[in-house]
Parts: C-alpha cells; sequence; structure tokens
C-alpha cells in the first residue's frame, strides 16, 4: 500500500509541475493525456487498487480495477474539462472556462487547434497567451469548438474510455459491487457539471 502511495504522490507532483511547465503553450493530444492521467487517473486507479489490496483481492483483480480506475479517470477529467467550455456558471457553480483563461489547453481545444483553420488556431493561442478573454470572447471559443467538432470529439474519446473502464471489469466475479462501478462509467459521461 505504502508503494502505491508514493507513487500516487510522485505522479500528481510531477503532473502538477508539468501543467505549471505547459501553461499557456498549445500541447499535443499525448501531452494532454499524460496531464490528465497523473493529475486525475492515477488518484482513481490508485484509489482503486487500495481498495482491492484492503479487499484481499487477488494480483489479477488488483491489477483489473486499476486499469478500471485509470480509464474511468480519464473519461472523468476529459467530461470536466468539457463542461468547463461549454456548461454555464450556474450549472458549474464557478467560473466557466476558466482552464483556457488560466492557459490550460484541454482536448476540444487541442482539438479545434490541430482540426481548425489557421485563424482559429490564432485565436485559440490569442486567449492561450493573453489568459483572459478581452480579445477574444469565451462564446467565440464555444462556437468555434462545435463548428470544428471538437466537442463531440472529446466526448467521444471520453466515451471510449468509459467503455474501456467497463470492459477492464470483464473478469471480476459478478456482483452487486461489480454492478455498481459498471455504472459509474455512464454516470461519468453523462453527467452535466
Amino acid at each position: 500500500m505504502l508503494d502505491l502511495l508514493i507513487g500516487l504522490t510522485q505522479q500528481m507532483v510531477e503532473g502538477e509541475l508539468l501543467q505549471i511547465q505547459k501553461l499557456g503553450k498549445a500541447v499535443s493530444e499525448a501531452e494532454y493525456y499524460d496531464l490528465i492521467f497523473r493529475k486525475t487517473a492515477c488518484l482513481f486507479s490508485v484509489s482503486m487498487r487500495l481498495g482491492a489490496t484492503l479487499a484481499g483481492a487477488t494480483e489479477q483483480e488488483e491489477v483489473a480495477v486499476g486499469a478500471y480506475g485509470r480509464t474511468v479517470g480519464l473519461a472523468f477529467q476529459i467530461v470536466d474539462d468539457v463542461l468547463d467550455l461549454t456548461a454555464t456558471e450556474e450549472v458549474l457553480g464557478k467560473p466557466v472556462a476558466s482552464d483556457l483563461r488560466e492557459g490550460k489547453a484541454t482536448l476540444a481545444v487541442i482539438h479545434s487547434f490541430d482540426h481548425g483553420t489557421a485563424a482559429d488556431r490564432q485565436i485559440i493561442q490569442r486567449v492561450l497567451d493573453d489568459r483572459s478573454f478581452e480579445n477574444v470572447s469565451r462564446q467565440q471559443i464555444k462556437d468555434m469548438l462545435v463548428r470544428n467538432g471538437s466537442v463531440a470529439y472529446a466526448m467521444g474519446v471520453a466515451d471510449r474510455y468509459a467503455e474501456q473502464g467497463r470492459q477492464a471489469l470483464r473478469g471480476i466475479p459478478e456482483s452487486d459491487f461489480k454492478r455498481a462501478l459498471l455504472w459509474v462509467p455512464d454516470f461519468v459521461v453523462a453527467r452535466e457539471k
């Protein structure tokens, strides 16, 4: 258990440092996935593995629930990032588009940067550089993400990770606990805040 917790702490600290290093920069999808693994998914994975260890699970079961936690954690963070861009402040209970305003490029933004026009890239970079919506409106960003299919793309990736989470549990014996875990990925991708 101590090894799991030490590894988790190391991953999360590295994730925070990596995020600070990447602020204001357009990052690749691979860099984004690495970052959200370190900041979120590793916490989900280690939490699941700790629970399995404490319950006396086999090594195979521990690995399976760890994979489940990793993929559900990735889906959770992707959806969280999409909601930050698309939900209202009333629904979220916090300022919207705060990630982009802080200089963080999330999956939908990365997709628009990679698949949009040169003008789209300039608009995104302007917000990342300014770390504000003074020169580009939040609505312009939202419209661009929809126009480029970036919100749908990010939600599709989240759906795939959710399904991978369900598949990771295939070898786990049927129980009320497994049924509850199988429900979680659906909740993660369908939530509105």
